[in-house]
């Protein structure tokens, strides 16, 4: 897959989430289903999107010991969606077991990614709380690489960090973004935040963008603003 926008449906109900993707009646854009949908939906929700013709980010997040995390896994496949993710900190032999996990009998499987360090951590919050003592930026990159040595196919990381990444793992090793804001848009709750030029710029391969576009008096109009932006 090449470089996309995927819109983050960070809804709570059905009806909102498919009133939203009705106004999208040509083009069908890639979509992100974290836990708010997906905990008050179900897998159905997943499985109605996908009918109607959408790619899907599964944004779960899976973090447990490996044996749960691959019998997860061997559930979420079934659904056919086109990307799933887990927590780097969950270890090595985590990430290979949801691999093995995710993969069907035929071979074939999501793409999986994996979340180094969330945005909201910052190194005090790191060092005190979970009494990591090194640099933020050298311990994303620690993660990433270890999720490459694992077989994953990238990590979501701050737009800021998708260059390095690039340079640590490889042009080939996926970089999955959020904090991407219009120029003349609301920063919102990001502190660290990217236009989708810049993002393209610097090399993020899919940049996920939520509230500039579904809460836009056009969404359509705001995500083919994106699509413009980051992909022609």
């Amino acid at each position: 897959m090449g470089k996309d926008v995927i819109i983050a449906c960070d809804f709570s109900s059905r009806e909102e989430t498919l009133s939203f993707l009705d106004k999208f009646t040509g083009t069908k854009p890639f979509v992100k289903i974290g836990m708010e949908l997906y905990y008050a939906e179900g897998p159905q929700m997943v499985r109605e999107i996908k009918a109607r013709g959408h790619k899907i980010f599964l944004d779960l997040k899976l973090h447990d010991i490996p044996n749960t995390v691959k019998k997860a896994m061997s559930v979420l496949r079934n659904l056919d969606v086109d990307l799933v993710n887990l927590h780097a900190a969950g270890t090595r032999a985590m990430m290979e077991a949801a691999l093995e996990g995710l993969t069907r009998p035929d071979g074939t499987r999501p793409l999986l990614i994996a979340v180094t360090q969330l945005t909201s951590t910052s190194q005090e919050r790191m060092e005190q709380d979970l009494l990591i003592k090194e640099p933020l930026d050298q311990v994303v990159m620690h993660y990433a690489k270890t999720a490459q040595q694992a077989g994953l196919d990238g990590v979501v990381c701050s737009p800021l960090e998708a260059g390095k990444v690039h340079q640590v793992c490889g042009s080939s090793f996926l970089t999955v973004t959020p904090g991407v804001r219009f120029a003349d848009g609301e920063v919102g709750d990001q502190v660290r935040v990217m236009t989708p030029e810049e993002a393209k710029r610097i090399g993020s391969d899919y940049i996920v963008v939520g509230r500039p576009i579904t809460k836009a008096q056009d969404p359509v109009a705001a995500y083919e603003r994106c699509v413009r932006e980051f992909v022609d």
